[in-house]
């Protein structure tokens, strides 16, 4: 294979937001909790399974004029936690940081106890979670101490967008 071959082949944007690193085969799952499927105004590029001198394979999203809140980059935290958001003006890379997983998390998902106060109509309570662990994903809710791990909170996630 010639070495023009090897390279990506992904156009390059102005200005926005480049999530890279993120694990392979999860680009979709992050599209879908950022609610990118909703976005007309945004030009974005998905690639899946692509190599990478990081990882074996990573995905990545490259996203034109949207900037992330810090609630969106707690969100992809929580998919993918060794993401890179690579924020470009200019065609250039302005900003490059991991993304983190803060130790407390409000209002990002549900609670997947359906007795939780959190779940109540009568109770107008925000669901705040704290993190038990970080390496295989595990957060507590604040109010009935119901333990959920990554899976359970990947689906909460993408049931909410």
């Amino acid at each position: 294979m010639t070495p023009d071959k090897q390279k990506m082949k992904i156009t390059r944007i102005e200005n926005g937001t480049v999530i890279d690193h993120i694990n392979p085969g999860s680009a979709l799952k992050v599209f879908g909790i950022l609610g990118l499927d909703e976005d007309e105004e945004s030009s974005i590029t998905i690639a899946i399974r692509v190599n990478s001198g990081k990882m074996s394979e990573k995905d990545l999203l490259k996203i034109e004029d949207k900037f992330l809140t810090p609630k969106e980059s707690a969100m992809i935290a929580l998919i993918s936690p060794r993401a890179t958001i690579n924020i470009i003006r200019s065609f250039e890379v302005d900003e490059k940081h991991p993304v983190e997983l803060p130790e407390k998390l409000t209002g990002i998902f549900d609670c997947d106890n359906p007795n939780c106060i959190t779940n109540q109509d009568r109770e107008p309570v925000e669901p705040q979670f704290e993190v038990a662990e970080k390496e295989e994903l595990s957060v507590r809710c604040l109010y009935c101490d119901n333990l959920m791990d990554e899976g359970q909170v990947t689906h909460q996630l993408i049931q909410e967008s």
